[in-house]
């Protein structure tokens, strides 16, 4: 039986041959955890970032400084990024709505600072109370300080596969976000399918759409695991030429203005595809999986990584012999 093309999926140029290896932003210690109900003590968020540090990573997103009154999960970023034991090659990355976040972000010592706007203008809206446009503007000031500073400037552009209330997003539109951030200097562009409803054909084009207006070797995939395509998705982000992914320890967390999607792709699972293929990522597997398995059990969760659960069974059911 012939198959459909999937909705929406234009014609793609023939995939490209998957690299040889891939760089990886571990997310969970900022992403990941922002969301928890129940805090999490500066001490866990130290180890938790230490031990994936020991893990290999180029890039960790370890911190946010953004108003405790909003993300009190958060509020001690400034103590997190003073005692956290810095890897050398390792970049550490926060999270700044605005100039008194990028101040505090400064006086950490973060290599990296993040910014971020939606494809989709009713996710704007909801979220920060502005349009895309203005979202973006307000980001300015932040930008050339950055840029002053010598810092490394990433942007992420969330519901750039959907939106919870405005469904499908036009491909020129997160090419219109994409440009915008571009402008602003950014050196890496994250595209994230915040609530998980991409699937790969469709992942593929928005790839294209954004590597039509910036350099496709700078830009990164995000993606969630509310219907179980994030895997999926990245191979197809693979076969598209995209080479950094974001992913996050044992699958921690979710968006608070989309209900019902669930956790990033599960940095371990990831790992477990992406070195099944032979490609490299500078991270020891073995490593994430004690990361993801401590991190999990002093937040009390259910450890959210399949890999994770099947190898450490393994490796008990191998004690037992």
């Amino acid at each position: 039986m012939e198959r459909k093309m999937e909705r929406n999926a234009p014609a793609l140029p023939q995939s490209l041959a998957l690299p040889e290896a891939v760089k990886l932003v571990e997310v969970g210690p900022r992403d990941g955890l922002q969301n928890e109900a129940r805090h999490v003590s500066a001490a866990v968020k130290i180890e938790l970032v230490d031990r994936l540090s020991a893990a290999g990573f180029a890039n960790i997103e370890a911190a946010s400084f953004v108003s405790p009154k909003w993300v009190p999960q958060m509020a001690d970023g400034a103590e997190v990024m003073g005692a956290i034991a810095r890897r050398a090659g390792t970049v550490y990355s926060a999270l700044t709505p605005n100039m008194k976040g990028f101040e505090a972000a400064l006086a950490a010592e973060a290599g990296e600072v993040v910014i971020f706007g939606a494809a989709s203008e009713a996710f704007s809206q909801r979220n920060i109370n502005c349009s895309v446009a203005e979202s973006i503007a307000r980001f300015e000031p932040v930008a050339a300080a950055a840029k002053a500073a010598g810092l490394r400037l990433r942007a992420s552009i969330s519901c750039a596969l959907g939106c919870p209330y405005e469904g499908d997003i036009a491909l020129e539109k997160v090419a219109d976000v994409v440009a915008r951030m571009r402008d602003l200097g950014c050196d890496e562009i994250d595209i994230a399918d915040t609530i998980g409803v991409g699937t790969p054909l469709r992942t593929q084009a928005v790839m294209e759409a954004a590597a039509s207006v910036f350099p496709r070797e700078r830009l990164a995939g995000h993606f969630h695991d509310t219907y179980g395509q994030a895997l999926p998705n990245i191979l197809a982000s693979l076969q598209a030429g995209i080479r950094i992914f974001h992913a996050s320890v044992a699958g921690l967390g979710g968006c608070p203005y989309a209900k019902g999607a669930s956790g990033n792709v599960a940095t371990e699972d990831l790992l477990y595809m992406l070195h099944g293929m032979g490609i490299h990522t500078g991270v020891d597997l073995d490593q994430v999986i004690q990361a993801g398995a401590f991190i999990s059990e002093a937040i009390g969760r259910p450890y959210g990584s399949r890999v994770g659960k099947a190898l450490l069974e393994r490796g008990r059911r191998q004690e037992c012999v």
